[in-house]
């Protein structure tokens, strides 16, 4: 993969709409940033994993857990712009967009990540796991289709590739939010303004897509939560509890 340094970005804003202060909300006796940071820390793939906030008091709940912080600006309209503020302070190869909002993401996750970044061609990597049954029709878990070579054909929240006979198309592919890109794409994608097909599903990555910038999705076991509500709060919680070990 290079020796080029790569740092992991979890972008941390305490205000989100749907669910208030969810990067602080306890989860199995730990704060979800904690989780998040933790499986990235222990992917062992990236020199270093910060935290990007626009908040003292996640900044100060992050110090005291011993996770590195990076203060970004209020104004930052997306957790892609969060990271590219990290680069434009802290120097890396290869910058890695981790949400914070997924405390069941785990070390594996990363690998297929990152190991794209073997290929010269790879400017911005994603990954896909196997769709769950009942998210292939569900706007909220998206779909994503790609070429043989694994490069990004379409991402949309609508069913793709629709199954017109009804032939039971077994390989459905969930994108999840976890982005890496060489600094010189970051710089780019972040210059440009949002695109019409990025406003109509209300989906960044096809920002990229639209003004030429490839996007190539490595392939991942193990599907996750995006935590919006106090439901998706309690489903998490229940997971993570079955996944520690018992004590004593």
């Amino acid at each position: 993969m290079g020796k080029g340094k790569i740092v992991g970005v979890i972008p941390a804003r305490l205000a989100s709409t749907r669910l208030p202060r969810k990067v602080l909300r306890e989860i199995a006796g730990k704060p979800m940033i904690e989780w998040v940071w933790r499986a990235a820390t222990e992917s062992g793939r990236m020199d270093q994993v910060l935290v990007a906030t626009d908040s003292d008091e996640v900044a100060e709940a992050c110090r005291t857990r011993g996770i590195s912080t990076v203060m970004t600006s209020p104004e930052c309209a997306s957790g892609s712009d969060r990271v590219y503020e990290v680069s434009r302070q802290v120097d890396a190869e290869i910058y890695v967009n981790i949400q914070g909002d997924e405390p069941l993401l785990t070390p594996r996750h990363f690998a297929p990540l990152l190991d794209l970044f073997s290929r010269p061609e790879v400017q911005v990597s994603t990954v896909s796991v196997p769709c769950p049954v009942e998210d292939i029709s569900n706007p909220n878990a998206v779909k994503v289709v790609t070429a043989a070579d694994g490069r990004a054909l379409y991402f949309s929240r609508s069913t793709i590739p629709y199954d017109r006979d009804k032939a039971g198309f077994p390989g459905y592919r969930k994108h999840l939010g976890l982005y890496g890109y060489r600094k010189s794409a970051l710089e780019q994608f972040s210059a440009l303004a949002p695109s019409p097909l990025e406003q109509i599903e209300r989906l960044e990555q096809l920002r990229m897509l639209e003004n030429g910038i490839s996007i190539y999705v490595g392939e991942a076991e193990g599907d996750t939560i995006g935590v919006d509500t106090e439901d998706d709060l309690l489903r998490v919680e229940a997971i993570l509890r079955g996944r520690q070990e018992p004590t004593g």
